[in-house]
């Protein structure tokens, strides 16, 4: 079995404040560091670390060349990205002394990917295998109902949420991944996780549902029974690939047949060491580490 993660590629901008800057506010930053990112790129990484054969599949320019670098040093096969001659998608992020962070973000060349393009690469896969996909690149509509026509799993996190999300094909969708906000948002309610659920349930029947929900831990819905996991208290320094970690490290034990409860236990272990940590796909933790990390709480 492969998986593909069809997805954005970014240059990250980090700077280190402490606070989140308000409206009208300046304010200087203690560090500022450059690195490879965007929820696509770190996804790969997060299923390569986690043990998983994983193609990423996206575009950038030359100047992001390094991120490929970075992901090809964890194992992730790149060689059905596109690089060109344009700009690469970027994130202007701050992390506040909380670990809490705030990012803007320009698309570059991740809204310029081409239908023939997507084609090229579904050829590769087949069904059965898995595409992991999110809200940071174009096409999103053609690649889930070409890679749905082919049988192939779709594991789909639509962050960052907007409103061109309610126009995708999500019934088509194996696995939706969504944290409590990106949830209410698509379940239009601003009622707990339960109702959250519930409605995303009744809207979307065929999908199996994975919400994080912060302190709260995580939640799993396989399609009959819905199973909860408690969340592992750490220092957080930096969240900004905890998601991404999570879904990597869920999707590793789901493909290989484990039971949801373990599955959610190995994802919270996962995303708790990323927390503790600086950077992206830096601080998404390999296989080993979430195993001591779990054989030290047991």
């Amino acid at each position: 079995m492969k998986v593909l993660c069809y997805g954005s590629l970014n240059i990250d901008i980090t700077y280190r404040v402490n606070h989140i800057v308000k409206e009208g506010e300046t304010i200087s930053s203690y560090s500022v560091i450059k690195g490879a990112g965007g929820k696509g790129a770190n996804q790969s990484a997060a299923l390569a670390k986690a043990g998983l054969r994983v193609f990423h599949s996206g575009k950038l320019g030359t100047d992001g060349a390094f991120i490929l670098d970075k992901l090809k040093s964890f194992g992730v096969d790149t060689s059905l990205t596109i690089v060109t001659d344009n700009q690469s998608g970027n994130a202007i992020i701050q992390v506040d002394d909380e670990g809490q962070n705030s990012i803007i973000l320009f698309s570059g060349e991740n809204k310029n990917i081409l239908k023939t393009e997507v084609d090229g690469v579904l050829s590769n896969f087949d069904a059965g295998d898995w595409l992991v996909i999110q809200n940071e690149i174009n096409e999103l509509e053609y690649i889930i109902n070409r890679a749905s026509e082919k049988g192939i799993n779709i594991c789909f996190n639509p962050a960052p949420m907007d409103e061109a999300v309610f126009k995708l094909p999500l019934d088509k969708v194996t696995l939706l991944v969504v944290n409590e906000i990106e949830g209410a948002a698509l379940a239009l309610t601003d009622g707990d996780f339960e109702e959250i659920l519930n409605t995303l349930c009744q809207k979307y029947p065929k999908c199996k549902i994975l919400m994080t929900l912060g302190d709260k831990g995580s939640l799993y819905y396989d399609g009959s029974k819905v199973y909860h996991h408690s969340c592992f208290k750490v220092d957080s320094v930096d969240t900004t690939a905890a998601g991404d970690t999570f879904i990597g490290y869920f999707l590793k034990k789901l493909i290989e047949k484990e039971d949801a409860i373990a599955a959610l236990k190995w994802a919270s272990a996962a995303s708790a060491i990323a927390v503790s940590r600086k950077g992206a796909m830096d601080s998404v933790p390999y296989y080993d580490e979430v195993r001591s990390f779990l054989g030290e709480s047991i």
